[in-house]
């Protein structure tokens, strides 16, 4: 007997947006020090787009 799966289209593919997020900050931040990587997390956790 086979079984047919139902594959449902997604609205949100979570997976997707978290590596097109973590690929902007990346391009971001590719040639910045150490205190130059710390000063822009630090920047984007003050103005709230980010949430820990």
């Amino acid at each position: 007997m086979e079984k047919k799966v139902k594959i449902k289209e997604k609205k949100f593919d979570a997976i997707k947006t978290m590596r097109e997020i973590r690929d902007k900050i990346s391009l971001e931040i590719m040639n910045m020090t150490y205190e130059q990587e710390r000063a822009y997390l630090d920047k984007l956790l003050e103005q709230g787009k980010v949430k820990i």
